[in-house]
């Protein structure tokens, strides 16, 4: 997706780091685990099929880069701060895509990165920080900037529909993966890491969430067939996500908003551990209708109070 639009932004680099000479610390102004979470990984399966670097399910198909979520867009419309993961130089940068929930049919070939900073830390070690808010880039093409240095605030440029930032790990212009950089492609090594401090793994997720006029059977959520895109005004309104890995004990959070109002919020505790499940949640309309416009579902799969995985989903009532 993201790795063959990025040769303008990733060009230029040579010989190979070792761990001891960079170690990359958290790029972004939040908490894992509390007010962001690590949605996806690396790919590390050359060719067809993905795969994590533990063989897990937190990749998609060639995946270049690692993907820090915040939790809702209320976030990034009050700004959190993308930092540099170690010290180096403005590579290059670019600005003025525009913020929004990207359109399907929309052509963006050669933005997909949407507004971004490439910085070089010297010996072919570069990042690459993607999907950056219009306007909010604090540095320029040339700059000397410290760990830990604000370069600009997630936004929503580029090929995303949710608030977060795609950080990739350059080495001589090709992507690695930080969290198991010597892997080769083969998933589940015990390669050295490049974070000074590596974010711990969680296999558990969520593949998707999304919206429906009944609560649906898994088969039609596995195959996409359960998901609708308008509801009649007269009609139920599920939302429904689909996990993965979850286990005994964690709680699925499903909320969802229409234009004026809450819908609803409600918690369903997992009781059982399994390798996949669906979990749904909603109300029949009221007497009047579902007042018109846009609704929004969010789905929050806890362990604890630490955040694993969040999905949104749209619907319109028309």
């Amino acid at each position: 997706m993201i790795r063959s639009a990025l040769l303008a932004l990733i060009a230029g680099t040579s010989a190979a780091p070792t761990a001891a000479e960079v170690l990359l610390s958290w790029p972004v102004d939040c908490d894992n685990g509390r007010t962001c979470f690590i949605e996806d990984y690396v790919d590390a399966t050359p060719g067809p099929g993905m795969s994590d670097f533990m063989c897990g399910l937190k990749s998609r198909d060639e995946h270049s880069g690692t993907d820090i979520a915040l939790l809702s867009d209320a976030q990034r419309l009050a700004g959190v701060d993308v930092l540099a993961a170690a010290p180096g130089r403005i590579a290059a940068l670019r600005d003025g895509v525009e913020d929004r929930r990207m359109d399907n049919a929309e052509d963006i070939s050669g933005i997909e990165c949407g507004n971004a900073v490439r910085l070089d830390h010297g010996d072919g070690l570069q990042t690459l920080y993607c999907h950056l808010a219009k306007g909010s880039l604090t540095v320029a093409e040339g700059d000397s900037v410290e760990r830990g240095q604000a370069l600009g605030r997630i936004g929503l440029s580029g090929q995303t529909n949710y608030p977060h930032l795609h950080f990739t790990v350059l080495r001589d212009g090709e992507s690695i993966d930080p969290f198991d950089y010597e892997a080769a492609g083969i998933c589940g090594a015990t390669a050295p890491t490049l974070w000074e401090d590596a974010p711990p793994y969680v296999e558990t997720g969520l593949f998707t969430a999304g919206f429906s006029n009944q609560v649906p059977e898994f088969s039609e959520v596995q195959n996409g067939d359960a998901r609708v895109d308008s509801l009649a005004a007269d009609t139920a309104l599920v939302l429904y996500a689909h996990m993965f890995h979850a286990e005994r004990g964690d709680v699925l959070h499903l909320e969802a908003k229409g234009p004026d109002r809450s819908v609803f919020d409600h918690s369903i505790l997992v009781k059982t551990d399994d390798a996949q499940a669906f979990r749904a949640f909603g109300r029949r309309a009221p007497e009047e209708g579902w007042p018109s416009g846009d609704y929004t579902g969010t789905a929050r799969l806890m362990r604890g109070e630490t955040v694993i995985a969040v999905r949104h989903a749209y619907v319109s009532v028309r």
